[in-house]
């Protein structure tokens, strides 16, 4: 139930230089020689998949559900299916010309006519992983205030999925970058406030950021807060931000377990019947949902694509993230032998 995948563009994402750093438990297990690259789209080139055909032009989402656990089969949450595979960490990813991509009748889905390889590579992990955050774990309805800490590839990816919702009347942005803030801006965001950096000369003002947020949130709080970011802090400032009956989100992943765990107020989750809830990737089957909102014009992902490059290109844009983190993608569309390193 495979195919194999002339990859047409992948992108470069943070989550490929946490596997690259050693941060991936797969990638520790298997070992190398290990191929980066997770949210990629491209063209079938082998199938034994009768509802594909060789040329279709199909989208890929990063876990790839077997369909046959007791969370696919059972409980419908392919999301946390225990036999997942995820290119890129549990095998070879789109980081090269092809890629096997196994369950396919399940998971791959053909492109609508209108949306382009690089729009569904971009959808690949950013855009779906939000979209299960925003509307599916969030279930951000008609007229509440979300509040997205951190403004990255995922939280970015948040505030354009609520924004094309067209549901929440209020969004707040809150990032440590004045950058990061201003294309949140541009992407939606209504609101927008910055946390000071901290340091030994100026601590962190906390509860002036707590304040802002909650201020523009009729003065009552987010009716759902998002750590799309996966700090301490993030996480945090999150659930202290959370209206009373508000639904906090933990999308954004912790990495560095050295550092202070998140300490999350228990009494307050209980009296204010909080709901925090986890939101890991996104179902296959309901990528045709988050394709619609692109085929129509009410998303387009392809704006955070910052440069298009060769697939060399694209691993010395992996290497230059230990420096930090781009506001936009960085997309591989050039493979072949003009690429090699």
């Amino acid at each position: 139930d495979g195919i194999l995948v002339c990859v047409r563009a992948t992108g470069v994402c943070r989550s490929d230089w946490h596997g690259w750093k050693g941060h991936d438990d797969d990638i520790k297990q298997h070992g190398l020689p290990f191929v980066p690259g997770h949210e990629f789209s491209g063209v079938v080139v082998e199938t034994n998949v009768s509802s594909l055909a060789v040329g279709d032009r199909v989208a890929v989402p990063f876990i790839l559900s077997c369909g046959s656990c007791h969370y696919c089969h059972t409980a419908k949450r392919p999301t946390v299916c225990q036999n997942q595979q995820q290119p890129g960490f549990t095998y070879h990813g789109s980081f090269a010309e092809y890629v096997a991509v196994p369950w396919a009748s399940r998971n791959v889905h053909k492109l609508p006519e209108l949306v382009s390889f690089i729009q569904a590579a971009s959808l690949g992990c950013r855009f779906t992983t939000a979209y299960r955050a925003v509307v599916q774990q969030g279930r951000l309805g008609g007229g509440e205030c979300v509040a997205i800490f951190g403004c990255g590839g995922v939280g970015l990816s948040c505030i354009m999925i609520a924004a094309a919702t067209q549901m929440a009347k209020v969004i707040v942005a809150v990032d440590v970058s004045i950058q990061a803030l201003q294309k949140a801006r541009k992407l939606g965001a209504t609101h927008t406030v910055l946390v000071e950096p901290q340091n030994d000369v100026v601590p962190n003002d906390v509860e002036k950021v707590r304040k802002q947020v909650i201020q523009f949130c009729d003065n009552q709080g987010a009716h759902l807060s998002i750590d799309a970011a996966g700090f301490t802090s993030t996480c945090e400032n999150a659930i202290f931000c959370t209206r009373r009956a508000g639904r906090m989100i933990q999308v954004g992943l912790p990495i560095d377990s050295s550092k202070r765990l998140p300490a999350v107020p228990m009494g307050r989750v209980a009296g204010w019947e909080l709901e925090l809830i986890g939101s890991h990737g996104f179902a296959a089957l309901d990528l045709p949902q988050l394709l619609n909102l692109v085929s129509t014009g009410k998303l387009d992902p392809s704006i955070l694509v910052e440069r298009q490059v060769t697939l060399a290109e694209g691993a010395r844009a992996l290497q230059e993230m230990d420096k930090g983190s781009p506001l936009g993608i960085t997309m591989i569309t050039q493979f072949g032998p003009e690429s090699k390193l």
